[in-house]
């Protein structure tokens, strides 16, 4: 049999073992998610904020949008369980003999790789935006269908995943009344927080969302980046729950890929290259995994998961400080967050040309 043949037959069996894993890990990760996810909007649903069948329709939107990041996290796991116990039971030890290098192994791992990036870049250029557009649109319909009978006394009703915090004290229902009024909305880099001593809950236009008109009371406007805040002492104030769910900053998730392509604000150019980047970030993730599950069998295996945790949690989280960056203005559209993929772009070359470094280091 010919060393072409063979390493054929290893890269089909490799990419069977990854992928069975591959298929095991996203469905218990999903599991996990929308197990977490039922018991948020189960919540609304007690409240008889929303109706049964728009709660299931918003956790299978929740559970579409964190495929994104699920994806890359199964593969990486995936391809990291799997090396490693070619390792652990000395099967790379035996292809190594029959003349198939480490470097050989992570053909079968880049094609799988290519497919779930493509996956993840579909995902994130338009079936996130989308999930987010008819999320939004159901909230809203919640926030349209808000009763003060829906209220109660002394707890909190949370609209919009969180966009609106709403808090009365004391409910009149017979004159449609609140008091001792609390209302937190979140609109992108500033907080409005009001207290009023009470207010009235009306129905702004026919299908249109609800005006909350405070009374006597004090609205904070905070920023976040700590520019400056507003505070005003009011007698009356009028607040649109329909008009605030509009915001820009807060719909930027929703927005149409091409839009943000061709905008300048720096949250939209953030959101554009988080979308295209995703694919980078699931291919170098599984790459890594490679070098990272050497050298498991020599020491404990906890240490090789340990490491490859700790790689997996550093990457996030730099390409999470990049995109704030870009966000904040403080780093422009270039370099952008892509300056981030710098860390495991390197990190992958030096593991891929230092095979026994790992080893190395877990020597006593």
């Amino acid at each position: 049999m010919s060393r072409r043949h063979s390493a054929l037959i290893i890269d089909r069996y490799i990419t069977a073992e990854i992928a069975r894993l591959f298929g095991l890990g996203v469905v218990t990760l999903l599991a996990i998610f929308t197990g977490y996810s039922t018991a948020i909007r189960l919540a609304d649903a007690a409240q008889e904020l929303m109706q049964a069948s728009s709660t299931v329709k918003l956790i299978l939107l929740n559970t579409l949008v964190s495929l994104e990041i699920l994806l890359p996290t199964a593969l990486y796991l995936s391809v990291l369980s799997a090396i490693g116990r070619l390792h652990g039971d000395s099967e790379m030890v035996a292809m190594k003999a029959a003349g198939i290098s480490e470097r050989r192994i992570t053909v079968p791992v880049f094609g799988l790789a290519i497919f779930v990036a493509v996956v993840v870049g579909l995902l994130s250029l338009y079936g996130r935006p989308w999930a987010y557009r008819e999320s939004y649109r159901l909230e809203a319909e919640a926030v349209t269908g808000l009763s003060i009978d829906k209220m109660e006394a002394g707890r909190f009703l949370v609209l919009q995943g969180g966009r609106h915090v709403l808090f009365a004290g004391r409910i009149d229902r017979e004159r449609n009344l609140l008091e001792e009024v609390f209302l937190q909305t979140d609109r992108g880099d500033k907080s409005r927080v009001i207290h009023a001593r009470e207010a009235h809950l009306n129905q702004a236009m026919p299908g249109g969302g609800h005006v909350v008109e405070f009374h006597d009371g004090y609205s904070f406007l905070l920023d976040r980046r700590g520019s400056g805040d507003v505070t005003l002492r009011f007698g009356a104030l009028v607040v649109d729950l329909q008009a605030d769910a509009d915001d820009a900053s807060y719909r930027r998730k929703a927005a149409a890929t091409v839009s943000l392509a061709h905008s300048g604000r720096p949250r939209d150019i953030a959101e554009y290259q988080w979308r295209l980047s995703t694919p980078l970030a699931t291919l170098l993730l599984a790459l890594l995994a490679v070098p990272l599950s050497r050298g498991s069998h020599r020491r404990s295996r906890f240490r090789g998961y340990f490491i490859a945790i700790l790689v997996y949690t550093l990457l996030f989280n730099l390409i999470i400080l990049a995109r704030n960056l870009v966000e904040q203005g403080t780093v422009g559209a270039i370099p952008g967050l892509w300056w981030a993929y710098a860390f495991p772009a390197g990190l992958l070359a030096v593991l891929l040309l230092n095979p026994r470094l790992l080893d190395r280091s877990g020597r006593t």
